[in-house]
């Protein structure tokens, strides 16, 4: 079997077993920095199941959500957000969007349209903050990069005038729901693996896992096991779900889907 994920901090104890765990040499897996490359494997059929931006499920035929895991925020994320140098969301006028991950894309639409009334002009870029910056307003930012800008001493050592704003908060303030991000997607009936049971070990060495990812991203263990459990939730809960079901509904409202589909899940 093959699996694929991306390989942002915030997906490690998904894929922990896997790769050190009782799972290990049980699967293929591929991991890339970018969410949409998982879905472009999934759509493809180059892999059995794949952890992808939740927007992945209106889009392809014949997927079926693995349950009761899932990379969300109930209230706050950290690691999405929109930069700008300075002003307000209310003033911007362009944005340059991250098209690594399509979901985060979708819920940035929605949030100008649904709850700011307003259109500025999407431009698709690199995810690099200065170069999108210089001739935009604003910049969504995903994965560890926007973890590493948005914390305090990011702003402090960089651009002072930046201002960061977190889209699951904003979400939150608005619906008063939580938000899922991404999830497990497949075309099969029946997996011979338990990702929920794979979850559960991953998050037993996330202590370990904090330790890898501070490595990496110059963040402090502290700060980034405070991310992974305090920010993440790796189970939906019943408001992450609502908040599920209204983003597909919003995005169809908006024309960010062509038709919504209802969710269906493997067994």
């Amino acid at each position: 079997m093959r699996i694929s994920a991306s390989s942002y901090a915030n997906t490690a104890p998904l894929v922990w077993s896997f790769l050190y765990g009782r799972n290990h040499g049980r699967v293929e897996l591929i991991l890339d920095n970018a969410p949409a490359r998982s879905a472009e494997l999934l759509e493809t059929k180059r892999v059995d199941a794949a952890l992808v931006p939740v927007i992945t499920y209106q889009t392809l035929d014949d997927i079926l959500l693995v349950p009761d895991v899932c990379v969300g925020a109930r209230e706050k994320v950290r690691s999405v957000c929109l930069v700008t140098n300075g002003v307000d969301l209310a003033d911007v006028r362009s944005v340059a969007l991250d098209v690594s991950s399509k979901t985060s894309v979708v819920l940035t639409k929605i949030i100008f349209r649904e709850f700011f009334e307003r259109e500025p002009e999407w431009r698709d870029a690199e995810p690099n903050v200065e170069t999108m910056l210089t001739e935009n307003d604003a910049a969504l930012i995903i994965g560890d990069p926007a973890l590493v800008l948005s914390e305090p001493g990011a702003v402090a050592t960089g651009l002072p005038k930046r201002r960061f704003f977190d889209l699951a908060e904003i979400w939150n303030q608005h619906t008063g729901l939580g938000f899922v991000f991404a999830m497990w997607m497949t075309r099969h009936a029946d997996l011979d693996i338990d990702f929920a049971t794979a979850r559960d070990e991953g998050l037993e060495h996330i202590d370990e896992i904090a330790a890898n990812y501070a490595h990496q991203t110059g963040l402090d263990r502290d700060a980034m096991k405070d991310y992974l459990t305090k920010n993440i939730s790796y189970t939906p809960d019943e408001s992450m779900l609502a908040g599920l079901e209204l983003y597909f509904e919003l995005a169809g409202k908006h024309g960010l889907i062509e038709n919504k589909k209802p969710i269906s899940a493997n067994s």
